[in-house]
């Protein structure tokens, strides 16, 4: 995925490891500002800023707390998210699900530093699906 080129408060947008962030998913097209990116800005009040691989258990969670995340309003953009869909949720709805038991994995590289206002580094590594560069270290 593609990086953040995108500058919201006049600086580049980071991830939460610190480096440029990345893109979260572009099929479906993501993101507050809908480019594909977590990125954040002062008309986003939800924090759009965590790049999720929402899972059929998370989906449900957000539903049961009144952010149907399923149903398609295309109206607004919005395709409906199937599990395995890496989407930009909210800082506070994955907090939720996270102290439910319901927390969908999480890109770190995707995800925005501004999230670390609201839940630690350490919460979020725990559910971190992020590829390494070198994916032979994985064998």
């Amino acid at each position: 995925m593609g990086r953040a080129r995108t500058a919201y408060w006049g600086m580049a947008q980071r991830n939460v490891l610190g480096g440029e962030l990345d893109s979260c998913s572009t099929d479906p097209l993501t993101g507050f500002y809908r480019d594909g990116f977590c990125a954040c800005g002062p008309e986003d009040l939800g924090s759009h800023t965590i790049c999720a691989v929402v899972t059929s258990e998370f989906l449900a969670h957000q539903q049961m707390i009144g952010n149907d995340l399923s149903t398609p309003r295309p109206s607004y953009g919005f395709p409906g998210l199937r599990p395995g869909d890496r989407w930009c949720v909210t800082a506070r709805n994955w907090l939720r699900a996270h102290e439910a038991g319901f927390a969908a994995p999480v890109v770190l590289a995707a995800t925005n530093a501004a999230v670390l206002d609201i839940v630690p580094l350490e919460i979020l590594q725990r559910y971190a699906v992020d590829v390494p560069s070198d994916p032979r270290s994985l064998l």
